[in-house]
């Protein structure tokens, strides 16, 4: 049997202007439409159809591959600009974002550096306890790390359809790797298409859900000699694909329903492009792409890609803002071209001439001193950050920092302070119950938690804390006044859910509402005293009707004791009172209804108490960000846990009522 047509390993100018196209893309649509172009998946269908190119000819050419020499000059190619833009980065970082966003930045740099930043952004995605993180400057190498992890694995790939053709099967290499590479290419699309359409934050980032985008650039490498047209439908498809590749955005909402079969738009783009090339006419598109501008654009395009997210992330942080204006996005774009120009002038050219076959030491050594000051600076930001990190177990003087017992007690905090918060550790800084996977169901799992803290030895009473992370905030207020109440915590908690019958219009998820199916089972069987829960969402003006069916399964069984949702502010706190301390505030009528949610609220279950701590968020006028010397929120809308701690006594004046009330 024939082998397939190789195709001609050679230079092909209007990859390199796609290259420039996609780069320009991912960045417009960066700083002016704040969304996501799809440019990255352009990137990735070339990457395929090079590589395999690349690797397919040496195969063919030596019969064999130099695997050590292979990652030397991948790490030739993509460390020099990659190492360098993380160690600026890393250092920009430190001078320029608050100390509130380190902790999220810090692993960064190592998952940067060592391509598996999209394995870290796609466990913060499906991690409610994430989902409040700033846009960091590292974010945009989740791409890199899954080319990176594309390159280390597709010589894998041709050496085994090259075995399997030579030594199993005794077929044609080329109809080998094509069938091997089909079946990636459905595998993953499949895959793809399952995994977004169940669970799309995670399969955006997943390595796995992108490799058929690699496998169909293969492919076309093996089929391009046999697709050729007539130069009137070369020179449509091509102009049709650029088309693609560059409104692709625009059509879609790529951040929300990529990668799937949505990627198919602009990866065909590609497709049309490289076809239409092969047969180009006089005002093909290949004629554009190919031009002298779009080449030099083209050879500086990665580093541009890198440099531009990190600049952006900057500006907003150094003007305090989320828009960018035209003149300054122009000076953006311009500065990252400069420094592309620039490091690949300074720093890559010149490690790029050294022989990986004649140098393998002089090579090695280099790359390493590359890496070195990266992992020193990551280490050394690490070891600062716990060395100045507020620790809850420190016993801060009352007078000091009161926190909400400012307002319960009177007390009159020291002047001149500065406030007591989570700041250096961010939303690291949760309820102690986080510390154990197995007392919480996380976002995306399913079935009930359970453990119990506190006075779990002959407990005069039993309280079970259940619902959410609004319900969750309030773990530390009742810690600290357990003792003195001989009481257990029974804690029911499960991430991005509400204890309710209703979903909310879709906006809780179907193992949400499985939880709420499950957990009153156990709840019913071992009752507790008091079943502490959230009153309301929000500012809503009543109690939502899934919140009292829920409440009237437990009638005639348990006391339910549901307190007033807090107040929720407009901005990150930790990182708005460190960054403009005197802009943090929201007016209370923006915040709270005017009146509690249950006073207009009919038919609640007489087995329902309410407590209302408003007035421990918020005065007459405005919800504070800073109360008694202690930030008040962790984030924008979770209390600060050191502040929950300091309104047990607001808090246990209220629960001691409504057991009272239940031994009556």
């Amino acid at each position: 049997m024939n082998d397939l047509k190789m195709p001609e390993k050679k230079f092909r100018p209007e990859l390199e202007g796609v290259r420039a196209v996609a780069a320009l893309l991912v960045a417009v649509y960066h700083i002016w439409l704040g969304s996501v172009s799809g440019g990255v998946d352009v990137f990735f269908i070339v990457s395929g159809y090079l590589i395999t190119t690349s690797l397919l000819s040496r195969m063919e050419r030596e019969g064999r591959f130099h695997f050590v020499e292979y990652l030397l000059g991948l790490a030739k190619r993509l460390f020099p600009l990659a190492l360098t833009v993380v160690l600026v980065t890393a250092v920009c970082s430190f001078l320029l974002l608050t100390r509130a966003q380190w902790s999220q930045v810090i692993p960064q740099v190592f998952s940067s550096a060592f391509y598996f930043q999209n394995w870290q952004l796609a466990n913060n995605a499906v991690d409610y306890l994430a989902q409040n993180n700033q846009a960091s400057p590292f974010q945009h190498f989740w791409a890199l790390s899954i080319q990176g992890q594309f390159y280390l694995t597709w010589p894998l790939v041709i050496l085994l359809a090259y075995g399997a053709a030579v030594k199993v099967f005794k077929t044609p290499i080329r109809k080998t790797l094509l069938a091997l590479l089909s079946v990636i290419f459905i595998s993953s699309l499949s895959y793809s298409v399952y995994i977004t359409s169940v669970n799309q934050p995670w399969a955006y980032f997943d390595t796995f859900a992108r490799v058929w985008e690699f496998s169909l650039g293969g492919i076309l490498a093996l089929l391009i000699p046999y697709l050729l047209f007539n130069k009137r439908v070369s020179f449509v498809l091509g102009w049709l694909g650029l088309a693609v590749i560059a409104l692709t955005g625009l059509l879609l909402p790529v951040s929300t329903v990529f990668p799937g079969y949505a990627a198919l738009l602009p990866t065909s783009g590609v497709m049309l492009v490289i076809i239409a090339a092969e047969n180009g006419t006089r005002f093909g598109v290949e004629k554009l792409l190919g031009s002298r501008p779009f080449l030099y654009f083209g050879s500086i395009s990665y580093g541009f890609y890198l440099w531009h997210w990190p600049i952006l992330i900057f500006y907003y942080a150094y003007f305090n803002t989320d828009t960018v204006t035209n003149v300054a996005g122009a000076g953006i774009l311009i500065i990252a071209f400069l420094l592309s120009v620039l490091s690949i002038k300074g720093i890559e050219d010149p490690i790029r001439k050294i022989n990986v076959k004649k140098s393998k030491k002089k090579l090695t050594a280099v790359l390493a001193a590359l890496i070195l000051p990266v992992i020193l600076a990551g280490s050394a930001w690490g070891i600062y950050l716990e060395q100045t990190t507020d620790s809850l177990n420190v016993d801060y003087s009352v007078n000091d920092y009161p926190g909400a017992r400012a307002v319960s007690e009177n007390i009159e905090p020291t002047p001149d302070l500065e406030p007591l918060s989570v700041m250096e550790n961010g939303a690291s800084q949760l309820p102690a119950f986080y510390e154990d996977e197995e007392c919480y169901t996380k976002l995306d799992e399913r079935g009930v938690s359970f453990c119990s803290y506190g006075e779990t030895e002959n407990p005069d009473y039993t309280v079970a804390l259940v619902g959410g992370s609004h319900s969750g905030h309030w773990f530390p207020a009742l810690e600290a006044m357990s003792e003195e109440l001989n009481m257990q915590i029974d804690l029911y908690n499960k991430d991005g859910c509400r204890f309710s019958v209703d979903d909310f219009n879709g906006s809780l998820s179907d193992s949400c509402m499985e939880w709420n199916e499950e957990v009153v089972e156990p709840l019913t069987e071992n009752p507790p005293d008091l079943l502490i829960t959230t009153a309301n969402v929000n500012k809503s003006s009543s109690v939502p009707e899934g919140y009292l069916e829920m409440w009237e399964k437990f009638e005639g069984v348990a006391e339910v004791f549901a307190i007033r949702d807090n107040p929720r502010m407009t901005e990150d706190i930790p990182i708005c009172i460190e960054a403009t301390p005197d802009n943090c505030a929201v007016q209370r009528s923006d915040a709270l209804s005017e009146t509690p949610p249950w006073e207009n609220t009919e038919n609640i279950p007489d087995n329902v108490t309410f407590a209302d701590l408003s007035d421990y968020f918020c005065n007459d006028e405005t919800c504070e960000p800073v109360i008694g010397n202690v930030v008040v929120y962790r984030d924008q809308h979770h209390i600060n846990t050191y502040y929950s701690r300091t309104m047990s006594s607001a808090l246990q004046e209220h629960i001691e009522r409504a057991l009272e009330e239940e031994d009556l």
